[in-house]
């Protein structure tokens, strides 16, 4: 069969009219609803009208030259970032001449049309026969209308006007530019028409046709979820998702499929950039378990096993350039979606969709030629924005339980994971059924080059997270209780997160802070839930007759974006560190829940050493606004001395003063800004407060290496482990510093010590003061940003109308008039009281939470000064060898880095076992010949061992 001349247009999508609403179609009952969909109405493309004599123009008088008649050839518009677009009838509006427009693809064979879908849990959008973007072609020309017509370079005809010059005076000139947002010369804005449509079980499904451009360079065509996008409007809660009726396409039709793992992507009002980073890396690391064709679950087919869920909190709140992405990648449509089903209000949108076609970070096009493999997306659109923790409940208490999937994934938009990080972190489940959650290892995103770590903020959190993803988390895997799996990259098994037959359980600790408020929620309980993460970690682990544990993947890997700026870095650390104190406190007081697990002995034993251990690290929290200023009087005062005064003349004394009182005042100023002020709105006062911070711990490092260095380099001075300078500073400290060397080598990642240690160590004051003040200045405050008044008043009426009249309801005789006003003079002759309006419950929370915290920090002020004040009246800051109390403070920071060193190393010796059991790493043991047959033996013993192991 010859192709056409001329490029098939897109089938307009239509309906018959019917005069008589009651008219309806056969097959359509009285359950039907109207909706808008598009619709195109052909106008003649070939009028005698349309172009109108071309007027003349100046260029006219000097040339003879005659416009050539103009072409019917169609070109392609211009460079679309990378789009494998073909030719397509609308690119005839708006294109460039730059190359010609190829033969429209053939959509239709007898045997693909031949492959209608349909079951009865969905239901199309009753199209005529003719208008099928799958059916054979047609010539419909006429179904686009050409754009406005436009003198200006539009002519029918030739003629220059040379002998006419009064048709100057006829040519139409234009007004000014007009104002706001103008229509894209060339596209035309879709037209609505009214359809009917059936709904399923009350519910409104529709199965929608994807764009023809997005169609035509599908290489599969197969089955409906490559050839239609389908929306469901849910009306109910999530927790009733499955109990209501609704479905997902993995559980219908010939699109049923066992779910194994199940993503979610959370985002807010992220733009286009940060999810196309994170959604191009999750296509790729599904093309990563399609290429895996020796595994007994992946394999070619292995997508069909993985369904990806973009949940938007709130439809007002999404990024339009987001909705865009979502839209070329198939899986959103713009006009589809409705506030409302048979009077009742929709509370998600749900579009669910098969693509084949990823963006990456740059926009540009990735398909099959790029190794990309079908991904199964569902994107939930919520109507309003109810915070991310209601997110996850759309996600494992709707969807979860409809897919029963055996391993769920959170993953937050802007984090990149790596090629086979998602493998890896299944893989974690795979091999140990114990394994109820993992993590794997945030990194921040360094730029280009490493641009970003000249920012000393970004510097400082990115040695942060690599010496917690070095000391922290290896230490707490093989402890079997991980604190916290961050919602940017970890995993959980479906299965652990049950509740039990009551109701009790993990998932309903978990979604038990989405429902705090008013004087039921205390001041303790809703911080503890700004970190509910934790509280379902802790939730695992601890539940009742299991064995969960809990593991850190090493190889599975993320980056994301850390806090450039102050304020925000401020806000992000105070429900941080408000979360995990609290949490931390939970954990410690239900520490006997740990009984009534099914952990062996070991396992137990090892969970309580680990709850000593975080107690310690709680007190040294708690107090360590007053170990920062103790360890500063002790270790610059210590330069008072004239012995010891590097700069002579008592100038050491006077600059240790002038420090000193500095660091008073500084610290009741941070006080003064957390309770007063916002980040974003006293930006330049913390930013000079960290400033002075950063001072004062340059000179109190400067002491402390120049009292290093003068003892090491003294002739006078005995060099003994005892109670001297020599052990109580320079040991201790070196074996701080060197453990976080040895280990940063031993895991094969030093370059963090390089280029990011000494920002930490110049902004660790800033931590300690800043960051931890202001957090617990702001213990009242437990919102996430969404609080507001906005619900419309009614009690007044309204006025209701078209154009410049309205209706309304107002006295309409004299008598109404004058009885209002004989009302208020009663009232005041007869001095009627009025009853005071009760306090708000907001108003009463708010009050509690400002008192509980007013306590709370006032008892924290005087903790801590009275361990400063009675520690600096005891101990002279001239003599640090006898300095007790700063002999246990750096002695104890440098028990707490072995006890860390000794986990990590520990985890990394358990990883190393793994990989050679698991075959990555092959171990050859050779038996010398002489001896003989038991040689043999052992070596087959070795082999054994090492597959039992494996399996």
């Amino acid at each position: 069969m010859d192709r056409p001349s001329t490029p098939s247009l897109p089938p307009e999508y239509s309906l018959p009219s019917y005069e008589d609403e009651h008219d309806t179609p056969t097959g359509q009952n009285a359950a039907a609803v109207r909706l808008l969909t598009s619709v195109e109405e052909p106008i003649d493309n070939h009028s005698e009208s349309a172009s109108p004599h071309r007027p003349w123009t100046p260029s006219s008088r000097v040339s003879e030259f005659s416009r050539p008649p103009p072409s019917s050839v169609s070109y392609e518009p211009s460079d679309l970032n990378g789009s494998p677009r073909p030719g397509t009838p609308s690119s005839r509006y708006g294109g460039s001449p730059r190359r010609p427009l190829p033969p429209a693809p053939l959509f239709s064979n007898s045997a693909r049309s031949s492959q209608a879908f349909a079951d009865d849990a969905t239901v199309s959008i009753p199209l005529d026969g003719s208008d099928d973007v799958f059916g054979p072609e047609s010539d419909l020309s006429d179904s686009r209308p050409l754009p406005t017509h436009r003198d200006s370079y539009m002519s029918g005809s030739q003629e220059t006007l040379n002998d006419d010059e009064d048709d100057y005076d006829k040519v139409e000139h234009y007004g000014p530019a007009p104002d706001g947002a103008q229509e894209r010369r060339g596209v035309r804005a879709p037209q609505m028409s009214k359809k009917e449509v059936q709904l399923i079980n009350g519910e409104l499904v529709l199965e929608c046709k994807i764009p023809t451009i997005l169609y035509s360079f599908l290489p599969r065509r197969s089955e409906v979820e490559f050839t239609h996008m389908r929306y469901t409007a849910v009306t109910c809660d999530p927790d009733d998702f499955v109990d209501r009726g609704y479905n997902l396409r993995q559980c219908i039709g010939r699109t049923a499929r066992e779910t194994e793992l199940f993503i979610c992507i959370t985002m807010y009002n992220e733009d286009e950039i940060c999810f196309t980073r994170t959604m191009h890396a999750v296509m790729k690391n599904i093309s990563h378990f399609c290429s895996r064709s020796r595994s007994r679950t992946w394999g070619e087919n292995g997508w069909q096993k993985i369904v990806v869920c973009i949940i938007s909190d709130g439809r007002e709140k999404i990024h339009p350039r987001t909705l865009d992405a979502l839209a070329a990648m198939g899986v959103y449509q713009h006009g589809i979606a409705k506030n409302y089903v048979n009077n009742r209000a929709v509370q998600a949108h749900v579009y669910e969709y098969t693509t084949q076609v990823s963006l990456d970070a740059d926009l540009k096009f990735k398909g099959a030629e790029k190794g990309i493999v079908p991904c199964q997306l569902i994107f939930c659109l919520k109507e309003k924005n109810s915070r991310k923790l209601n997110s996850h409940r759309w996600f494992f208490n709707a969807f979860g339980k409809a897919l029963n999937p055996n391993v769920c994934i959170l993953l937050d938009v802007g984090t990149r994971p790596g090629g086979n990080s998602l493998y890896h972190l299944w893989k974690a489940f795979d091999t140990d059924s114990n394994v109820a959650g993992a993590c794997g290892e945030i990194k921040a995103m360094k730029g280009k080059l490493g641009s970003n770590l000249l920012n000393p903020l970004v510097a400082s959190q990115n040695f942060e997270y690599k010496l917690s993803n070095i000391l922290d988390k290896p230490l707490e895997s093989v402890f079997g209780y991980i604190t916290v799996l961050p919602g940017a990259l970890s995993a959980y098994r479906y299965h652990a997160l049950q509740n039990d037959e009551t109701g009790h359980g993990p998932l309903s600790q978990y979604f038990k802070g989405e429902t705090l408020h008013g004087q039921h929620a205390d001041v303790f309980t809703a911080n503890m839930y700004l970190a509910e993460d934790r509280i379902l970690c802790w939730e695992l682990v601890a539940k009742r007759g299991e064995r969960w544990v809990l593991k850190y993947v090493k190889s599975c890997t993320g980056e994301t974006d850390v806090p450039d700026a102050v304020p925000e870095f401020i806000s992000q650390r105070r429900r941080w560190l408000n979360g995990a104190f609290f949490a931390a406190v939970y954990s410690l007081v239900q520490f006997r829940q740990i009984l009534a697990t099914d952990h062996t002995i070991a396992r137990k034993i090892l969970l309580y050493i680990e709850f000593v251990y975080q107690f310690v690290q709680l007190l040294f929290t708690y107090f360590s606004l007053a170990n920062f200023y103790l360890t500063f009087y002790f270790v610059a005062g210590g330069l008072t001395d004239k012995a010891v005064d590097p700069f002579g003349h008592n100038i050491g004394s006077v600059i240790f003063t002038i420090l000193r009182y500095t660091c008073v005042l500084l610290i009741a100023t941070q006080f003064i800004l957390s309770l007063g002020n916002r980040p974003q709105g006293a930006k330049k006062l913390y930013l000079a407060s960290m400033i002075i911070y950063g001072v004062i711990m340059t000179y109190t490092s400067f002491a402390c290496i120049y009292i290093v260095v003068r003892q090491l380099t003294s002739k006078s001075q005995d060099l003994a482990i005892g109670n001297n300078v020599f052990t109580n500073l320079i040991v201790s400290m070196a074996s701080t510093i060197g453990l976080y060397f040895v280990m940063s080598f031993l895991y094969l990642e030093p370059w963090h010590m390089f280029t990011s240690s000494l920002q930490y160590f110049l902004l660790l004051p800033s931590y300690i003061c800043t960051l931890q003040v202001y957090a617990f200045c702001n213990t009242h405050d437990v919102t996430w940003g969404t609080k507001g008044d906005n619900v419309m008043k009614t009690d007044l009426g309204g006025a209701v109308g078209k154009g410049q009249t309205v209706e309304l309801e107002m006295p309409s005789e004299q008598l109404d008039i004058d009885s209002g006003y004989d009302e208020a003079l009663r009232n005041l002759r007869d001095r009627l009281a009025v009853a005071e309006s009760p306090v708000s419950e907001a108003q009463m929370q708010e009050d509690y939470y400002k008192s509980v915290r007013t306590y709370m920090v006032v008892t924290w002020m005087i903790a801590n000064g009275i361990l400063a004040m009675a520690v600096s009246e005891i101990y002279s800051n001239k003599g640090i060898g006898d300095n007790f109390y700063l002999r246990f403070i750096l002695w104890s920071v440098a028990s707490l880095a072995i006890f860390r060193a000794l986990g990590s190393t520990t985890f990394a010796i358990i990883n190393v076992v793994n990989i050679v059991v698991e075959g990555r790493i092959r171990m050859n043991v050779k038996i010398p010949s002489w001896m003989g047959g038991f040689g043999s033996k052992i070596s087959e013993k070795v082999s054994s061992v090492g597959s039992s192991l494996k399996s």
